[in-house]
């Protein structure tokens, strides 16, 4: 739309000014037609007498004499009204004052009576553009005898028996054509932005209507980006209807992937898990040392294993499209089943989370997070714990924390808690069972995980997720 109304408003402008240029040239052309042809006129209808003197026929009844210079009044009737502004002049070069010059100005012969006891200038410049091209007109403007503005048409002839060239001239007041042109103009301006305002408005209609079904299409792939629906669901106009098959087509091979992957990593951890535990049976069954090594060792690996798949699950549910889980259904429900859990040692957990946040991610994948950690406050802590959960300041983000009232952890030893594969089971007291998988977890979501001080007195797990947005 930038561009069109930069582009339709140079074109305008342009447009504006030819015609206004056009219009005025044309007129000026008229004009100087006019004045060229009463120039003709005097030169067709001028004679000399016996005596010398230039002599213009005149109308009947109309005065011959004005002053030292015969005045008369021929071709146009305008010419015998004083002031008119319509006059013509019959003159004469006069000689330089140096041999072999040029002549500069003109003596009045023969004049209109509408220049009363005026004289018409000669062309600005001098006479050598009349002399060195006689019969051919000369066109400039001058002032009148009343100061208006008049545009002139002169040009040099000879009339026998004359030896000396004469010097037509004729005159127009250019007002009235000034005026038009400036009439002509402003309606031309105001025109053309009426004109340019349609065009914009064309223009406008053209982009917010016309592309409306592209709008639109980037509305939907925002809504499956934000987890609100799995696919595009409308129906498009044929232009761009195979662009949104073909995106519900890479969807749906997504999604497929996904599905994929974690039918992959679910037959490998059954064919992993299975020799492990078979290795597990039998050397617990044996007491030496070579059984307690491969106790150990196969302890390692399926925790390894365990550790591995999980992150495999996690990152390939974190590439498909449109998971949402509201945060605060999963929190209620780990909430109501822990407390349910530590009956017996009196937990309270009370949660606080914003109106709309959803998780952006799969529901197992959220409860394994939020159980963990509040699992963990709830064995550790004593008596309560305080889940909150809001927007982080990053859009699509999220934040999740929960405290307890526990012994707390000393900074020194929260790295320790976070080591990849370390053993749930043989962590110190305060340093929050399963802490490594919801890290894990929460990496491979492309969020993390951090240890505080909580205002309750113990740990204070901050969690930065993954948000849908609203």
């Amino acid at each position: 739309m930038l561009l069109a109304g930069i582009w339709i408003l140079a074109i305008l402008i342009t447009a504006g000014f030819a015609l206004n240029l056009f219009y005025r040239q044309t007129t000026l052309r008229r004009l100087d037609q006019g004045a060229f042809d009463l120039a003709e006129g005097l030169l067709a209808a001028a004679t000399v007498a016996d005596d010398g003197r230039v002599v213009v026929p005149l109308l009947p009844g109309l005065d011959t004499s004005q002053g030292s210079v015969p005045a008369a009044t021929a071709i146009d009737a305008r010419a015998n009204r004083a002031y008119s502004g319509f006059y013509w002049q019959i003159a004469e070069p006069v000689p330089p004052a140096t041999p072999g010059g040029v002549a500069t100005t003109v003596r009045p012969l023969v004049r209109s009576r509408s220049l009363w006891d005026s004289d018409l200038k000669g062309p600005p410049g001098g006479l050598a553009a009349l002399f060195a091209d006689p019969g051919k007109p000369v066109y400039y403007d001058t002032v009148g005898p009343a100061g208006e503005p008049l545009r002139a048409a002169a040009m040099l002839s000879l009339v026998k028996p004359r030896t000396e060239p004469l010097i037509f001239m004729a005159a127009e007041d250019r007002r009235p054509i000034d005026e038009d042109a400036e009439r002509f103009g402003w309606l031309t301006f105001w025109s053309l932005v009426l004109l340019g305002a349609g065009l914009l408005a064309a223009v406008f209609f053209q982009v917010r209507f016309g592309l409306a079904p592209l709008f639109e299409l980037g509305r939907e792939i925002s809504d499956v980006r934000k987890g609100k629906r799995q696919r595009l669901e409308k129906v498009y106009p044929q232009e761009i209807d195979p662009l949104a098959l073909e995106l519900n087509a890479l969807l749906d091979n997504n999604q497929e992937v996904v599905e994929r992957q974690r039918t992959h990593v679910g037959n490998l951890a059954h064919a992993l898990k299975t020799p492990l535990s078979v290795m597990l049976t039998e050397a617990g069954a044996e007491e030496n040392v070579l059984a307690e090594t491969v106790r150990r060792q196969a302890t390692i690996m399926r925790n390894q294993v365990d550790h591995h798949l999980r992150r495999a699950r996690a990152a390939a549910r974190a590439q498909g499209a449109g998971e949402r889980t509201p945060v605060e259904d999963v929190v209620e429900e780990m909430a109501v089943m822990l407390e349910r859990v530590f009956q017996e040692k009196g937990v309270e957990i009370d949660w606080r989370i914003a109106d709309g946040l959803c998780f952006r991610g799969e529901r197992q994948d959220l409860q394994e997070i939020v159980g963990n950690v509040v699992e963990n406050a709830c064995k550790y802590g004593r008596s309560k714990v305080w889940i909150t959960g809001e927007p982080a300041g990053a859009p699509g983000r999220m934040r999740l924390t929960v405290e307890d009232d526990g012994p707390g952890l000393p900074p020194s030893r929260r790295e320790e808690v976070l080591k990849r594969g370390s053993r749930l089971d043989e962590t110190e007291p305060g340093s929050g069972l399963g802490l490594s998988i919801v890290d894990e977890l929460a990496r491979a979501y492309g969020g993390g995980l951090s240890l505080e001080d909580a205002a309750l007195g113990g740990v204070k797990v901050v969690m930065e997720l993954p948000a849908a947005e609203v």
